[in-house]
Formats: structure tokens, sequence, C-alpha cells
């Protein structure tokens, strides 16, 4: 196999299964020095990366004898590794833990879209931070990414979000970009925003769980 052909395949398995362009190209993203240990892996990340499809209690219970090595320069390098698995996992520990002081990494993540499935991750964390920084991230990307009707990523966990953050708040940002999304939607397979809500609500309820059960070990 040439080593074209391994960089590819490499790629595809780190989530990068879409190849694109975007006005946030130049944006500068976090990323580590070195390429994580398998120890490190197998440790952080596997027991969690699937948790949405798994039962809470199970999360709770491999994170229990973690807690007490468990940091922010952990939760950094699962966010800096490029693969979909570490940085979902990233952006669950930043929720569970509150890591507020990190949310541009995750932001910034967010706008590149740089792999798959990781959006959800870092949609659910800033919709649980609630700031005024982080709902900015979400509209930036829905302004863009509502527009290329080629891409389908992580526009409805967006849409999901700023509504979550709208009850919280008592606004209406969602409802602004309801034309836009229609508009997304129209030429693709049917895509119920309000099923979608219910599903990032059940994530986002799991996540709620596991912090006050991580707050209270």
């Amino acid at each position: 196999m040439d080593e074209k052909t391994k960089k590819q395949i490499e790629l595809h398995s780190a989530g990068a299964t879409v190849r694109h362009k975007s006005s946030f190209e130049e944006l500068e993203h976090y990323s580590n020095e070195k390429k994580l240990e398998p120890d490190f892996i197998k440790k952080w990340c596997v027991p969690f990366y699937m948790f949405q499809i798994n039962n809470t209690a199970e999360f709770i219970e491999k994170l229990e004898p973690l807690k007490a090595e468990l940091n922010t320069g952990i939760v950094k390098n699962l966010l800096g590794d490029f693969n979909w698995r570490t940085r979902i996992v990233g952006a669950y520990f930043s929720t569970i833990m509150e890591l507020k002081e990190i949310e541009d990494i995750i932001g910034i993540h967010l706008l590149k879209s740089q792999v798959c499935y990781a959006g959800t991750g870092y949609c659910l964390t800033l919709a649980s931070f609630n700031t005024k920084n982080g709902i900015e991230y979400l509209k930036k990307y829905l302004d863009y990414y509502l527009t290329q009707k080629h891409l389908h990523f992580d526009q409805r966990d967006a849409m999901s979000a700023l509504k979550w953050t709208d009850q919280l708040n008592g606004t209406n940002e969602m409802e602004k970009y309801s034309d836009l999304y229609q508009d997304w939607v129209s030429d693709k397979y049917a895509q119920d925003l309000e099923l979608s809500f219910k599903g990032f609500e059940s994530q986002m309820e799991s996540l709620i769980k596991i912090k006050t059960a991580y707050n209270n070990v």
C-alpha cells in the first residue's frame, strides 16, 4: 500500500469522511503536538465514546474510578487529537466538568467541522455552557453551514442546541434560522427538527445525570 492510500484510510478512520474548504479554513484550532499513546486512548476514550447508545449508569460506573485522575490536561489532549472518538469524549468530559475555559477550542472545532460525529458533542457542550460566546459559535455555524446544501453535517444538532439555550434564556434565536433550515432541507430526505431535538434533549439529560453523579462521588 502506498503512503497516499494509507493516509486516506487513516483520515477516513479518524472521521474525515468529507473533505471541504470553508470560510473557517484559516482559523487556528487546538492540536496536540504528539500522537496519543494507545494506552491513553484505551483508558480515556474507548470506554466512553459510544455512551449515547449505552446506558448512563454504565458511563458513571466506568468514570467513577477515574475521577481523581481526570483533569483539564487530559480533556485538552482528547480534544487535540484528530479523531472523532477522542474529540467527542473530550466534549463530553468538558460538559461534565464544566470546563468553560476551553469553550473556544470546542467552538472552533465545531466551525471547522474536520471530523464527523464529534459535532454532536460540541453542540451539547456549548448548549450546556449556555454562554453568549458559545451561542455565537452556534449561530456562526448555522450562518454558514445552512447555506451549504451539499454538506450534511451537524446543522440539526446546532439548531437543537439553540433551542435548548432559548428555553433556558427565554430567547428565540433558533426561530431566526427556520427559513434557512427549511431551504437547506428542501432537496434532501425528510429531517424532522422536533424529532432531532428530542434526541438532543435525551443526550443532554444523560450528561446532566452524569455530571451530577460526577460532582457527588
